[in-house]
């Protein structure tokens, strides 16, 4: 190869991974406009930087900036006079899109945010850097700051909201009583109740979140299909259901601690009962592509948060078989996450 064709090629890619690294504007640039609600200000048409300057009490200036940083993004279109309007990905930072991303984008810069500066700190430890930055261990800082169990709760009804639309029509609840353990503010088990009008359910969680879920289901009519618990997956859960549905919740802890919950569950569950996790699985090794980039991302999240991390379908598969469980069956579903399904053992927990 002839030496500037060399030179051009190391060149690409020095320009390549520059946009890597300085991708990280991206966030902190949706997460601003998420927090200034942009795109409900501009959800009735176009808008001047001076009037969204008035109503988002900023600097024209530097809000003229911030909304031509959004335009390369395909948030918003530039017209005539420093007028923006909203295109149609923009509109999934609103409040009230259907499949509104807002709460995870304001996480995402803010809270989260937090964590991932002390990545190297995590690496070398294998700790949480959520338990230094917060001082507590797991999720009990929600317990104490309304605020961030509000921020927290409303990101992953967002990220569930898109996961439930996958959920309910790759699998059949039919006519079961469904425990959704750890299930928030339980956008994934409303989207259950209304998508099997036979089936029943009883939402589990902490306190902070069971107090929001309540109203949740009142507005969408299904108080009366639904039971809420407040209470700690490690200690119990409800008895009595056919099956329990764990979303996103065993890739939250170490091997030890996942073990806990299974067990818990596999203690409180009737003879013919099942468990579903719905959790990303991992390959047995990543590449390049933009699917892997995504579990990557959520493994080192896992990480930084909890000092956790995504498994394969082997480690899940060893998990539940020592918590209790056999018949462990892996089926797909429209997004990222996949189902994991398992029954009973008979002869109890190991």
């Amino acid at each position: 190869m002839p030496e500037h064709d060399s030179v051009d090629a190391e060149m690409h890619s020095v320009r390549q991974l520059l946009q890597l690294i300085n991708a990280s504007w991206m966030s902190q640039a949706l997460h601003v406009a998420a927090r200034l609600g942009l795109a409900d200000l501009l959800a009735a048409g176009p808008r001047s930087t001076l009037e969204l300057a008035a109503s988002t009490q900023t600097s024209p200036r530097a809000l003229y900036q911030l909304l031509r940083g959004l335009c390369t993004l395909g948030i918003c279109h530039e017209l005539d006079g420093e007028r923006f309007q909203i295109s149609s990905t923009g509109r999934l930072l609103g409040s009230h899109a259907r499949f509104s991303v807002r709460g995870w984008a304001i996480y995402w810069g803010g809270a989260a945010w937090k964590n991932w500066e002390h990545l190297l700190y995590s690496v070398r430890s294998g700790a949480s850097a959520r338990a230094l930055v917060t001082g507590a261990e797991g999720f009990a800082h929600l317990d104490h700051d309304p605020e961030a169990a509000a921020i927290f709760n409303q990101a992953m009804v967002d990220l569930t909201r898109i996961v439930a639309h996958d959920v309910v029509r790759s699998y059949d609840f039919g006519r079961r009583r469904v425990i959704d353990v750890g299930g928030g503010y339980g956008e994934l088990l409303a989207a259950i109740l209304a998508a099997n009008p036979a089936a029943s359910g009883v939402l589990l969680d902490r306190p902070h979140a069971i107090s929001q879920a309540r109203g949740l289901f009142g507005q969408r009519g299904l108080e009366g299909r639904c039971a809420f618990v407040a209470g700690d997956f490690f200690e119990s859960v409800p008895p009595g259901g056919d099956l329990y549905v764990l979303k996103s919740i065993i890739h939250d802890w170490d091997d030890e601690r996942a073990a806990t919950i299974l067990k818990t569950c596999r203690r409180n569950m009737p003879p013919a009962a099942r468990v579903l996790l719905i959790e990303r699985v991992m390959p047995h090794r990543m590449a390049a592509t933009s699917a892997d980039q995504l579990l990557a991302q959520t493994d080192l999240n896992m990480l930084v948060a909890l000092g956790s991390y995504e498994r394969t379908a082997e480690q899940y598969s060893e998990l539940l078989s020592e918590a209790g469980f056999r018949n462990v069956r892996f089926s797909l579903t429209g997004s990222t996450f996949s189902l994991i399904e398992a029954e009973v053992a008979q002869n109890g927990v190991r």
